[in-house]
């Protein structure tokens, strides 16, 4: 009996702590943030952006809250069928309840889940240092990336994959306001309670803006693959193809630095971290060692791709390897090799085409 009204107490406990999105203390030191500081900035987060449970849309930030207010809470149904709780149901367990990458299944996956908070994603149609468009984060959530644990999501109707995407950028603005917060508070020893109105417009609606601009400036920032030359006569497609291969070992390409001559993976780079782990790599192995105590999963080096396999995370279609080339991988080593307003760029997008073609051909002979 003491047992069972035990178990019961424990249960009224769990029921009646909402969760909270924990703070952001990635790299620092253990103890380098005061309770009085970690007090303000959480404090500050949910006047602008609320909780789990409840999410708010801050003024000026263009949410749709119906959308959040599906994606966000605890998993349920209504009597008329609506899903709520979808970031929960579908999310959580590897993206983690604020989005950092690090949910309970995130340790043994390979490459992480993705961390929002800091505002980058890999796999978009825009120029360096421009958020994806929502057709991106679409495609991502349609196709899935494949290769790694991201499933496709395309059995979602609509409103709830629209919901999961609004949910996504929300989680993005909030982290990139919380890594404010934190230079604010603790780098610069501001006074407490933060400047709200500071807050607002040198940390949020920064933010926030920038997920507006590629929208509103597509023809600058958004890349549309041009008509792809004809490749149907086989003679052709294999011109193509060698002149692919050439450029793909050219020196100014730098392909295979890191994919190597053979398109293996195995280029003279072998230390390749991501943006999310190379803060994790010490310049000794015993620094490495003490780094690992400020971060959540271990350090995990990146792995160029070996083409061979014909298995692409952002999509093996010959659109998508075109976009890959064109505008990189961001928060990677991958870096732009397209044509970009002002700058040339190491290819010209007919060479683009040529090397997709070479890509391609790698992918079709491991088969």
């Amino acid at each position: 009996m003491f047992l069972l009204s035990f178990a019961l107490m424990l249960a009224g406990c769990a029921r009646s702590t909402p969760p909270d999105f924990p703070l952001n203390l990635e790299g620092r030191e253990p103890g380098s943030v005061s309770v009085k500081q970690a007090a303000a900035i959480r404090e500050t987060l949910a006047v602008l952006f609320g909780t789990p449970n409840e999410p708010k849309v801050p003024d000026g930030v263009q949410f749709d809250l119906e959308r959040l207010k599906m994606a966000a809470g605890a998993v349920a149904g209504d009597a008329q069928g609506r899903q709520r709780g979808l970031f929960r149901r579908h999310c959580v367990t590897c993206h983690g309840t604020a989005g950092d990458g690090a949910g309970p299944a995130a340790a043994v996956l390979d490459p992480y889940p993705r961390d929002y908070r800091n505002g980058t994603f890999k796999y978009t149609s825009t120029r360096s240092g421009a958020k994806p468009i929502r057709k991106d984060l679409q495609r991502t959530l349609f196709r899935g990336v494949p290769g790694t644990a991201m499933p496709s999501f395309a059995h979602l109707p609509p409103e709830q994959s629209e919901a999961l995407i609004e949910y996504v950028k929300y989680l993005s603005i909030r982290g990139e306001t919380e890594l404010y917060l934190l230079q604010l508070v603790v780098e610069e020893q501001s006074y407490l309670p933060p400047d709200m109105l500071a807050v607002r417009e040198d940390g949020l609606l920064p933010a926030a803006e920038s997920w507006l601009m590629p929208e509103e400036r597509a023809a600058e920032l958004v890349v549309v693959p041009p008509s792809r030359p004809p490749v149907e006569r086989r003679e052709v497609l294999a011109a193509s193809i060698a002149k692919g291969r050439e450029l793909y070992l050219a020196r100014d390409s730098q392909c295979a630095k890191c994919h190597g001559p053979t398109g293996d993976g195995n280029g003279e780079e072998k230390e390749l971290y991501d943006d999310w782990n190379k803060r994790k790599n010490g310049v000794t192995p015993e620094q490495t060692a003490e780094l690992a105590r400020r971060f959540k999963l271990p350090l995990q080096r990146l792995r160029p791709r070996d083409f061979r396999q014909g298995v692409f995370h952002g999509g093996a279609g010959p659109e998508d390897l075109f976009l890959r080339i064109c505008v990189g991988i961001k928060g990677t080593p991958m870096p732009a090799a397209g044509p970009a307003p002002g700058v040339p760029g190491p290819l010209k997008p007919d060479e683009i085409w040529n090397v997709v073609d070479y890509v391609r051909s790698l992918a079709a002979e491991g088969k």
